[in-house]
């Protein structure tokens, strides 16, 4: 456990990029003060240090803002700019943990790239690490090294995205990766896999596997023992008791 005052030198450390740039971003603060609170908060500059101000300027180009922005206010700002606000506001501390909560999720899809790909050019000029959370399969792909999905809150696979797109275990991983939109002929040749049943509540779960009732590979084991958490091959992990390529059963119906 940690006492408040480490608390207070981890967070610096711990960063947070929110999903909505248009509520994240206190409208009464300039973009200056915006980025610079968490830099006198943390005793990295003195209020009105001239310091503060050229390091700011340094920032805010490094995240795709010219200077003259500093004493703007949000309202001024289109909604991928105020992004690159909130973007600068965290990594102005230098932290070596970023979470992004649907970082692009509430942008248009040409703006999306460009946070992106600035996204992933400052992790690798800052060396930085990333738990992306989305639920948008091709930004998944793009920006991860290693993915992890989650049902009903809980983990069911987690791989490095190459292997987790080439070498799906989870059945429900396999029915998200068939839902991925494309353009080719007849959806690439894939099957498209279409969840039957209403999702569980989280409060009252099914017993054993949490997707047995809308699993098309489940067996009795699977409504009564919950899976074991273990690793089918290097730095692959998965809870199913009959994962898909160990898996030679028919395909079943939905046990209600």
């Amino acid at each position: 456990e940690q006492t408040p005052e480490q608390m207070r030198v981890l967070r610096k450390d711990l960063q947070l990029i929110f999903q909505d740039p248009y509520s994240s971003l206190n409208p009464r603060m300039t973009v200056g003060q915006i980025i610079g609170e968490g830099l006198t908060s943390h005793g990295i500059f003195k209020k009105n240090d001239p310091a503060m101000k050229e390091y700011i300027f340094k920032v805010m180009q490094e995240c795709g803002l010219d200077t003259y922005m500093f004493n703007r206010y949000p309202h001024q700002f289109s909604g991928g700019q105020r992004q690159r606000i909130g973007i600068a506001r965290s990594l102005a501390l230098n932290p070596r943990f970023v979470v992004c909560d649907e970082a692009v999720s509430a942008l248009d899809v040409s703006i999306q790239s460009q946070i992106l790909n600035l996204l992933s050019d400052l992790k690798k000029k800052a060396g930085l690490t990333y738990l992306f959370i989305t639920h948008d399969l091709s930004v998944v792909k793009y920006i991860s090294d290693r993915i992890a999905v989650m049902y009903l809150g809980n983990l069911v696979e987690l791989a490095d995205a190459e292997a987790l797109f080439s070498d799906t275990l989870h059945p429900y991983t396999e029915a998200l990766l068939s839902a991925i939109p494309t353009t080719e002929e007849n959806n690439g040749g894939r099957e498209r896999i279409l969840l039957e049943g209403d999702i569980p509540s989280p409060v009252s779960p099914p017993s054993g596997c949490k997707f047995h009732t809308r699993c098309r590979y489940c067996q009795e084991k699977c409504q009564h023992e919950v899976p074991e958490w273990r690793e089918i091959s290097e730095n692959h992990w998965v809870a199913c008791h009959f994962p898909l390529h160990e898996n030679n059963a028919p395909t079943g119906e939905v046990i209600e």
